[in-house]
């Protein structure tokens, strides 16, 4: 009896044992190797009432969630409950592809100027930080990141930019700390 006990007791050390191991290659398999290891606090607070609308993704760090999209919007709105709808949408493969959407909601964490919020997009588990690194004074540009460094998103309110507004936009956000180079941009 006591040989049979050691021996389940074994498997079922060896089984979380594994199971810790696969959880922890997951984990690094989804991490993005970019990296910005000292990313700032937001510059300055956020009227959620003026960043509310549409967005135009202009640029990105490659993510596993979005690979292959292009043509890139989200859209927040305030909903009745006091949380912020969130609609993101992209078409896979190219401009013209198969149109992708996925629903969340975020909220705004408390003493951080409406700066700081955390997303979900399944059920109650607020596990994405959304942070707003700097923003245009009338709302007409966006850096978002997060504080792992990992992820980073240049957003505006016009699908197209100019040559000197693309220029002004990446510098923003070298300026921020991130590797530029590894910006991805997004086509509309």
């Amino acid at each position: 009896m006591t040989f049979k006990r050691s021996v389940t007791i074994g498997a079922a050390a060896l089984l979380v044992i594994g199971g810790l191991g696969v959880l922890a290659a997951c984990a690094m398999a989804g991490s993005n190797k970019s990296s910005n290891t000292h990313v700032p606090e937001p510059a300055k607070p956020v009227d959620l009432d003026r960043y509310l609308g549409q967005w135009y993704e202009f640029a990105r760090y490659e993510n596993r969630f979005e690979r292959g999209c292009e043509a890139v919007t989200a859209n927040y709105a305030k909903r009745d409950d006091g949380l912020i709808s969130v609609i993101n949408s992209c078409r896979s493969g190219g401009v013209n592809g198969a149109f992708r959407s996925s629903e969340g909601k975020a909220k705004v964490l408390p003493d951080s100027s409406n700066a700081k919020l955390k997303v979900s997009f399944f059920g109650p588990f607020y596990v994405g930080d959304y942070w707003v690194l700097d923003h245009a004074d009338d709302y007409t540009w966006s850096i978002v990141g997060e504080p792992g460094g990992r992820y980073l998103w240049i957003l505006t309110r016009e699908a197209k930019l100019s040559a000197e507004q693309r220029t002004a936009l990446i510098e923003r956000a070298r300026k921020l700390g991130y590797d530029v180079t590894l910006l991805r941009e997004t086509l509309h």
